[in-house]
Order: C-alpha cells, then structure tokens, then sequence
C-alpha cells in the first residue's frame, strides 16, 4: 500500500501517519526526518538543506524530489509506505507519478486530513505553549496556512480527479480520528 496523507499545519497529519504505518507495517516517510537525517549525517543533499535553512529559504523542488527518491529507493519501502509532507505541490505530484511508474506503482490512497483554520490555530498556538516552539507565531501560522491553501491543497484535486482521495474530519480526540481513518481505508482499500 502506497498512501499519502495531507492536510494544512497543525491538523495531525505526523500522528495520524504514524499511526497507520504502525497499523498496516509499513514506513511513515516525513520529508522534515528525511531533512533532518540528511543533516545529521553530514550528506550533500543535506548540507544543501542546511545552508537553504540557513537562509531562511524554503527547499526547492529538486533537491526535495532528490531526497525523496532516495528515501523510497531503499528496500524497507517495497511493500508500501505513507509519505507526509510530500508532494506539496503539483509539480512533485508530477515527478513522484514518473518514479512510481518507472517502478511499476502508483499511489493507492491520499488521506486528506481537514479541519477549520480556528481550530487548526488553536491547536498550534497550544503546541506552541506546550513545546516552547517559536516558529509556531501567529503570523508564521498564518502564513504556513496560507501557503497550504495556494500551494498543497490544490494536489488534492489532481488525486480527486482519480478517485484516490479519502477526506476525513481531524477536530476530535486522536483515537476518534485514527479509529475513522482506519474504518474508512478498510472499506477503500479491501
């Protein structure tokens, strides 16, 4: 199984992704670990990553498709994976559909994860609070929201266009949400 769950900053997508790879077996893939790993150990993508970072610069679309196609080259992804934060926008949808194709696959499911922009605030300025984080102000929230609105939601129409996306309503407890999710690719996917 080959599934891509997506949704704006803040609605649970991490969780819920990890959450079903532990349920199904398969790797949770988070571009912001793949950033992370590539950074720890010193690669070149990764210090690429890093300097981008540095700048205050958002990671271009080669150097993402880059660590991506790296990360699902390895064998612990063969029998399915769950990318989060990838593709975010239509131009990864394209290159992620060449590689899988060259590879004889294709995505199964996209799980879209929604939830109200009050709710979705809430729930980060209490992340904020909780973890100490400082990139989660109001205007970074607001801006993130944005960029999801202009940039990533409009790949959920090219996957609704073929009938792959499941949206599921993100505002109650975790369990709620998991236990509706797993319901709903049970019946998609049987």
């Amino acid at each position: 199984m080959r599934l891509i769950i997506v949704g704006p900053q803040g609605v649970g997508k991490g969780t819920q992704a990890k959450i079903l790879a532990n349920f199904k077996g398969i790797p949770h893939i988070s571009t912001g670990d793949i950033f992370r790993d590539n950074m720890d150990c010193h690669t070149v993508l990764g210090e690429q990553v890093q300097e981008i970072i540095n700048h205050g610069s958002l990671v271009n679309d080669e150097i993402v498709n880059r660590m991506v196609v790296d990360r699902l080259s390895q064998k612990d992804v063969q029998d399915g994976f769950i990318l989060d934060g990838y593709p975010r926008n239509a131009d990864q949808v394209e290159f992620l559909d060449q590689f899988l194709d060259q590879r004889g696959q294709a995505i199964d499911l996209v799980v879209s994860l929604v939830a109200p922009k009050e709710y979705l605030v809430q729930r980060m300025n209490k992340r904020a609070q909780e973890e100490g984080r400082s990139d989660d102000t109001d205007e970074a929230i607001s801006h993130r929201l944005e960029e999801f609105e202009r940039q990533t939601k409009p790949i959920i129409d090219l996957y609704e266009k073929r009938n792959l996306v499941v949206t599921i309503n993100a505002t109650g407890t975790i369990d709620d949400v998991s236990k509706t999710m797993l319901a709903m690719l049970m019946t998609r996917l049987s």
